[in-house]
Order: structure tokens, then sequence, then C-alpha cells
């Protein structure tokens, strides 16, 4: 899909004919197509000229936004998007709307120009934020700027013209057991819920949030599958049930043989779901790394790693065991959607081939 421009973005190029057109792009068409101006010279000076020009009369015409502040158009924004995005997301964009206000909410709409949102971003650097959170911001101030303009409210983004701020070059990488370390795991851990689900995380890659939110029924009754079809969310400090976190992560995950038995204990339970909550028929996510760090102390020889490296080992160990890549973005419910569109058509045969190779290590 072509990348949508601001207004006054175009293109200069020599026709045929000898003539230099200047190519200006006003707007969209009501279908979404780009309305386009062009202006005509016989060199490149006047095209230039002529569009420079147009442009100046453009940018001086008033816009319907007038003087109305960011912070009240920014509001209106997030009301908007009620609705378009989970209730965790929806709830977790208040912190950087709140950030984005106290920079620019007192200044009006028009008057927001690139190199106030490349200071902002330079400040957040200097503060030693990482280039994530970075990233995020200019995210969100992109989306309420560019409804601005497709609200005829401004006349440009000014995002979509500030400097990016470059990532650093060096990339952290993701931590993940040992063979040495899974073995100490599968002998040490305890034999109750908790060292099951352990288990479990390291041989089929599920994220805790997905573990936490499995009923009984999205476990085979031999152990041989585990089907995820939603995921816990937190919701002002409230475990709720909600989708996955992708629409990859809707999958089928093939479970080694050697581990079916710790998936047929955890399926036996009475309860609505396999991990319960005391107050609620959920289990808080914070209280379940809690219990897992303190699994994890007990167990001589075995770094303290977080949840979430369970995933990362799994990865890792398809890998050295020469599953290809393409299985491992299947099996894993990867998050970039465009890239594992192409996963989708892993064959189920292939996938249980891809488990068993997990037997020798578990």
């Amino acid at each position: 899909m072509p990348k949508k421009r601001s207004n006054g973005e175009g293109s200069i190029h020599k026709r045929p004919n000898g003539l230099w057109e200047w190519q200006i792009m006003v707007g969209y068409h009501p279908d979404g197509r780009r309305n386009m101006k062009s202006f005509y010279a016989r060199t490149q000076k006047e095209v230039k000229e002529k569009g420079s020009r147009f442009l100046e009369q453009l940018a001086s015409q008033p816009t319907l936004g007038g003087n109305m502040l960011f912070a009240d158009w920014a509001d209106m924004w997030y009301a908007g998007m009620r609705g378009q995005v989970s209730d965790t997301t929806f709830e977790g964009y208040r912190f950087t709307l709140k950030l984005l206000k106290d920079e620019f909410g007192k200044m009006p709409l028009e008057s927001i120009k690139a190199i106030h949102i490349e200071t902002f971003l330079k400040n957040m650097l200097a503060e030693g934020k990482s280039h994530s959170y970075m990233t995020k911001f200019r995210g969100m101030l992109f989306q309420i700027m560019k409804k601005a303009e497709a609200n005829d409210l401004i006349h440009r983004n000014p995002v979509s013209v500030a400097d990016r701020i470059k990532a650093p070059k060096s990339v952290s990488t993701k931590d993940a057991f040992t063979a040495e370390e899974i073995s100490i795991l599968m002998r040490d851990l305890p034999e109750d819920r908790l060292g099951w689900s352990i288990r479990l995380m390291l041989g089929t890659g599920m994220r805790s949030q997905e573990l936490l939110a499995l009923e009984p029924k999205h476990i085979d009754e031999d152990g041989s599958c585990i089907h995820i079809r939603q995921a816990v969310t937190m919701v002002k400090g409230t475990p709720k049930i909600g989708p996955p976190k992708t629409k990859n992560s809707y999958r089928n995950i093939p479970v080694p043989e050697k581990l079916r038995p710790y998936a047929i204990k955890l399926r036996g339970t009475d309860q609505p779901y396999i991990w319960h909550g005391v107050k609620s028929p959920l289990c808080n996510p914070s209280v379940f790394r809690k219990h897992y760090a303190e699994a994890l102390r007990k167990i001589p020889g075995v770094r303290g790693l977080s949840a979430h490296c369970c995933r990362h080992t799994y990865v890792s160990q398809l890998q050295a065991n020469g599953v290809d890549i393409e299985t491992i973005k299947s099996l894993s419910g990867h998050a970039d959607i465009d890239m594992t569109q192409h996963y989708l058509h892993v064959q189920k045969e292939i996938k249980e081939r891809a488990a068993d190779r997990l037997n020798q290590v578990f």
C-alpha cells in the first residue's frame, strides 16, 4: 500500500515534450485517491517559482481549526479511539496523551511545527529515554495530527516532516535458557500447577497472558495440542479476558510428546480456567510472575530469567534443532502481521514434526 503524503508534497520532472512539470498534492478525493495539481514551465526554475507561489497562497488560507488548542483536539481524538482499539490499549494511551498535552496542550494546532516536535524528542533523548519510548510518543502525535489534517484543521501534518531520532546501533539480544538449564528445570521444577505450567511454556512458547487465559477445553484430551484463543489483559488493574496479542496469535500449538502429561494434568482442573485468582476467576499476570520468580530462585544452576524468556527459549531451541523460520513464526504467533501472513500456510504435519524435534531437548 503506497504511503500517504501530506499536502504540498509532489515531484518535479521533465516531460517528453521538453516542459518541466511540478505535481503538488492538495489533498485527497473522497475515495482516498490523491488530489494532484500540476504546474508547467519551460525551465525548472520557472516551474519551481509557480509551484512556490501556489504553496504560499495555500498556506495563507485559513484552516477550519482556527485557534483550536492541541489539548482540545487531542481529547476529541482520544474519545474517537474508544471502540477502535482494545480496552487495555485505550487505557494505556492515557499516559502518553497526558505527556503530549503537557508539552503541546496550550499551543494552537496550526502553530505546531516540525522544530517543536524535534526539540521534544531530543529532550527525551537527553533525559535518557529509550528509542522505543520516543517512538511511541511520535507515533501517537503523528496519528493525532494526521486526523487533524484529514479534517482540514491544519494544512500539513508536521510530524511527517520532522526529523526522526535514530535508534542506537547496538541492539540488545533476547536472553534464553541454555540446554543445560532446560534439563535442570525439567528435573527440578515442582510437580504442581506452577511447575507444569513453566515446563509447557518452555515447550510451546506460550506467552504468560495466554497461559493464564487457558480453559480446560483449550487443551486436547491427550495433551497433544494447545489452542490459543484468548489472553488475559489488565483493564484498570483488573484482569480481563481479551483477544490474543495479534491476529496471528490465534494458533494451535503441538505439544512435544514428553510434555503432554503436564498438559493433561493442567487440563484436569474443575475451575473455569487452568489458572484462577483468589478474588476473581482470573489470575493477575503480576501474581503469576511473582510465583514464577520464586520457583526459579529455589533451583540452583538456573538463571532468574523472566517468564517471557521461556518464549525466547522455545524459539532458540527450534532454531538450534533445524526448524525453518517460517514454521517458527507460525508456531510462536509472531506479532508482525505483514510478515507472518506467509506462515499461515504452514502445514499441520510440519508443525507436528517441529514439536517432535523438541523431544530430544526435553
